[in-house]
């Protein structure tokens, strides 16, 4: 199953490599594909510093954290999708968060389920009808539920 990872994810995760997000990055191979458009690397790039004091780690190991808890993620250019569905994730998350705009396209065109952490993305995606997103919570019950758990 394909899954769209939100940059509060890769975030989250660098934070605390022993949460359940970083246990679901890490430790899902198999059973989920996890994608992410490239946006996201420079997205993560902005936030280097501020990581580093809110984790109290050297930027160098706030690097290294952020390679191994990429990895199991791929990242797409969002050249390949088509203008319409940048056009209608534009429309979708306009008065939400417009920097969410590459999550949604990617979601609509690769037909696959954001996860994310972002409260207000996902309650402003689905009050107006947009379903395919998911949070850590019910992301680790179905990964629990596909190993047999």
């Amino acid at each position: 199953m394909r899954i769209i990872v939100d940059a509060n994810i890769v975030f989250s995760a660098i934070l605390n490599t022993n949460s359940k997000i970083a246990d679901l990055l890490l430790n899902s191979k198999g059973i989920f594909d996890f994608v992410a458009p490239d946006y996201l690397l420079t997205e993560t790039k902005k936030y280097h510093k501020k990581i580093s004091l809110i984790s109290k780690m050297p930027i160098d190991e706030v690097l290294n954290v952020e390679i191994k808890v990429t990895k199991p993620i791929s990242f797409l250019s969002g050249i390949k999708i088509p203008v319409d569905y940048w056009i209608k994730a534009e429309q979708l998350v306009l008065d939400i968060d417009p920097k969410d705009t590459p999550y949604v396209a990617f979601s609509m065109f690769l037909k696959s389920k954001i996860w994310s952490g972002d409260k207000i993305l996902r309650n402003g995606l689905l009050s107006k009808g947009f379903k395919k997103i998911i949070n850590s919570e019910e992301l680790y019950q179905l990964r629990e539920l596909k190993r047999g758990k």
